[in-house]
């Protein structure tokens, strides 16, 4: 399919940096941002491995990590059609369709949706924002993909331990200020936190993401991972920012 007729009105096409992948966006909508970049970077994939990204958006995550690792199939599971649809749009885009899937549903539905046990890692960026606290209207794009509308943190980690195999990971990006809720939700479901790093946009403020991987079943013993710094000054990332984005 000729490039201009993947597009919508006011979607773009940009460079993913990454094998000379590229993704389909609507500004209006929303933009994949740092925290899925960081999230790709983060994971660790096996060679083989079939993987799961909950709430896909729009492809980002599973396009990267079909750049960065070995995987051997990857899936997208994302509620809303029109961005499900951009995502397999941006899929075809990259001639990858025998490897990505992207399927269109319900995180609270995931366990039926897939065989049980079946995926090696499942990733996920959810909501950070609990409830509709400030949503004027909880119905669009941007406001589905930060505030627990459609899904809870519960939600993930319940659907994820259906899903993993005995011994699978997991891995999340998420807000600090939730993390005593993130650690007691994944042991609830014997997702073992396993490996953490905090991310802080400047070296002297405070983090404002968490990376967490977590083990079907593991065994209690999490490593805590030196902290990661965005930006060096202002408009300047770190030397190891431009090496997860592909720079």
């Amino acid at each position: 399919m000729e490039q201009k007729n993947l597009l919508k009105e006011n979607e773009r096409i940009d460079d993913l940096q990454r094998n000379g992948y590229r993704i389909i966006q609507d500004p209006e909508r929303f933009c994949f941002g740092m925290d899925a970049v960081l999230l790709s970077g983060f994971a660790t994939v096996k060679d083989g491995a079939r993987v799961l990204d909950l709430g896909t958006g729009t492809g980002i995550i599973p396009l990267l990590l079909s750049a960065k690792t070995g995987a051997a199939h990857l899936t997208g599971l994302e509620i809303q059609a029109d961005s499900a649809d951009m995502a397999r749009r941006s899929v075809a885009l990259n001639g990858l369709e025998e490897k990505i899937d992207i399927v269109t549903g319900d995180i609270k539905e995931a366990g039926r949706i897939f065989d049980a046990a079946s995926f090696d890692v499942i990733t996920c960026n959810p909501p950070y924002m609990i409830g509709r606290h400030g949503l004027k209207n909880p119905e669009d794009a941007k406001a589905i993909a930060r505030h627990e509308i459609l899904c809870t943190l519960e939600d993930v980690a319940e659907q994820t331990a259906k899903l993993l195999k005995p011994g699978g990971k997991f891995f999340m990006v998420h807000r600090p200020f939730r993390l005593a809720e993130i650690m007691v939700t994944l042991k609830k479901y014997k997702l073992e936190p396993k490996r953490m790093q905090l991310v802080y946009p400047f070296v002297d403020k405070e983090p404002n993401m968490v990376l967490l991987e977590a083990a079907r079943g593991g065994r209690p013993r999490m490593t805590v991972e030196k902290p990661l710094i965005v930006y060096r000054e202002p408009g300047v990332y770190m030397a190891e920012i431009y090496d997860i984005y592909g720079y």
